[in-house]
């Protein structure tokens, strides 16, 4: 658990823009420094090396807040969006000094905005929001508690990403996979779904991973050498408590499963202009389309239908992992040894249950995103659109919701075979080449 200071809740101040030098008189309550004289000279440069292996979450000194990534938001006329996490608690004024390439640094009061879905734990994924003048020539952003004073600047910056607008992109698909923690171990099923979006027409999956099993270790460096899997340092048990689960009352801690809703966020803003689309959501789900043959040809009629929607809302369904298809057809002995889930064994689908709302994972443009949610975007432009079941939904292979449902009660559902051929040679492929078959 961190140790936290007693600091008084106070409001979060207006956002007003100030220089460094001459800004600790100002913020004192002198008059505001002249634009001309106010410029700090300061080497940058020699501040901003960072490991990269914690590059992810950084404090900000003398508070109990986090700055983790910075990017530019040209949507709102340029301001530097600086994703962080925010000890609700302990509300205090926070400044952002932001520094060019000429070694100029400038600082102004910033806007926290903290998201509204935080599930009532204590830190909370947030934005905190910088305007200033000439922000596009920045290069690297602090946030502070400081009365900012040259003397306090050598702090570790943030590189400011997205700089740039950018109108073709690298990937056509990129999961966001938002938090690996714990001894998980499940490489089977890990390996058949990124087998299987590999079919679908992914070409990036990203994950933020605090641990892992042994086993899964190896799977995830050959995708890592591979060149599909990009993998974020999330060392957020370094930092604070957090809770293994949704709901507060069960899983103490400080912050919501592992910081999930942080790395969504992150993610999204991460592949702003370097993908066409962004999918939200877990490693043992697939965003599997039923009436296409890949997530391409899905998204170009689902656009072309809703050309303004950029929150594509896909229902979740549950595959239970204790009833097997009978025939035994998939359940090789190559893969005996290998830890984890087969999710061609598994082919029988829960009903939906009366009266409850199926969930929701997503397909985003992430240039149509400001804040998401785990199940639903807080803030976007254009609008979400419910995908109807039968086009597509989430082939989610986990413990059963409706245990006391008996194989005859489920719905058989085979859409994961029709790419059997490929995925058991492609997945068999993949567990040699990592050394687990």
């Amino acid at each position: 658990m961190l140790l936290r200071r007693a600091v008084p809740s106070r409001r979060v101040v207006a956002l007003t823009s100030g220089w460094v030098k001459g800004a600790h008189q100002w913020l004192a309550g002198g008059s505001e420094p002249h634009p001309e004289k106010a410029t700090s000279h300061i080497p940058v440069s020699s501040q901003h090396t960072r490991p990269q292996a914690l590059n992810s979450i950084t404090p900000i000194k003398d508070s109990e807040h986090f700055m983790v990534s910075a990017f530019i938001d040209h949507r709102l006329d340029g301001v530097i969006r600086v994703i962080s996490i925010i000890s609700r608690n302990h509300l205090q004024p926070l400044y952002c000094v932001y520094c060019s390439t000429e070694q100029v640094c400038k600082t102004v009061y910033t806007d926290v905005q903290i998201h509204s879905d935080h599930f009532s734990f204590p830190y909370g994924a947030s934005d905190v929001i910088c305007k200033g003048k000439h922000m596009q020539d920045a290069t690297h952003v602090l946030i502070t508690t400081d009365k900012i004073d040259s003397a306090n600047l050598k702090m570790e910056y943030l590189p400011i990403k997205n700089k740039v607008v950018q109108e073709t992109f690298k990937f056509n698909f990129t999961v966001c996979i938002s938090n690996l923690f714990g001894d998980y171990n499940n490489v089977l099923q890990f390996a058949q779904s990124m087998e299987m979006y590999k079919l679908l027409g992914v070409q990036h999956v990203v994950i933020y991973k605090t641990s892992c099993g042994p086993d899964l270790e190896k799977l995830l460096k050959h995708y890592e050498t591979e060149g599909m899997l990009e993998i974020v340092p999330w060392p957020i048990d370094q930092f604070l408590n957090p809770s293994s689960g949704w709901n507060i009352k069960i899983h103490k801690g400080d912050i919501h499963y592992y910081g999930q809703l942080v790395t969504l966020n992150e993610c999204i803003y991460r592949h702003m202009y370097q993908s066409k689309y962004v999918l939200l959501n877990d490693i043992d789900e697939i965003i599997m389309p039923y009436k296409h043959a890949s997530l391409p040809s899905l998204m170009e009629d689902l656009q072309s239908a809703q050309p303004n929607i950029g929150v594509f809302l896909i229902e979740n369904h549950i595959f239970p992992k204790t009833q097997f298809e009978e025939s035994g057809k998939f359940k090789r002995a190559e893969w005996n040894n290998i830890p984890g889930v087969n999710i061609m064994e598994h082919i029988y689908r829960e009903p939906d249950r009366k009266n409850i709302y199926n969930p929701t994972k997503m397909i985003v443009n992430p240039r149509k995103v400001q804040q998401t949610s785990v199940h639903s975007s807080l803030k976007n432009t254009g609008g979400s659109f419910l995908v109807p079941f039968n086009v597509c939904r989430i082939v989610h292979v986990r413990v059963p919701l409706q245990g006391h449902l008996t194989k005859e009660q489920l719905f058989v559902d085979k859409r994961v075979w029709d790419f059997e051929q490929e995925l058991i040679q492609n997945v068999d492929q993949t567990l040699k080449r990592s050394g687990l078959l």
